[in-house]
């Protein structure tokens, strides 16, 4: 299964932010074990790196930055993703490079904290609970 994963739910895992962690995290598992196969936009390597450094460290962001490469498949921001999210009229530059990141690498799932934030088609916009349920429900 391949999933698109937020840099919002990223960083539930990366500073254990409550209530989120729990559910973020098994995402992240998933992805680390090989049980869906999981996509980030190249651009939340600069918002991870930002935010955890300012939160703690450079140690710890780059300690992030290589999890992050290391789970994760990234899909670069080029032209096309940037024009589409230039023009798609989203109040959210930032959630639009990640849906047409998301729309690029061919996903079933936008996992987000904020699913009303994004478009609902072609892709399934879902908070991490309601992906964990889908899932669990399917098996």
């Amino acid at each position: 299964m391949r999933v698109f994963v937020d840099t919002n739910t990223l960083l539930d895992v990366l500073a254990r932010r409550e209530p989120f962690y729990a559910a973020s995290a098994r995402i992240w598992s998933m992805a680390e074990s090989g049980q869906i196969q999981a996509f980030i936009s190249a651009i939340s390597f600069n918002n991870v790196y930002y935010v955890v450094r300012k939160a703690d460290s450079r140690k710890k962001a780059d300690a992030a930055m290589r999890l992050l490469r290391d789970v994760f498949k990234s899909v670069a921001p080029d032209e096309q993703i940037l024009n589409q999210a230039i023009d798609s009229g989203m109040s959210d530059f930032e959630d639009a490079v990640q849906y047409f990141s998301a729309v690029r690498a061919r996903v079933g799932h936008l996992v987000t904290r904020n699913p009303a934030d994004f478009p609902t088609e072609p892709i399934a916009v879902v908070s991490p609970e309601e992906f964990l349920a889908a899932i669990d429900e399917s098996r």
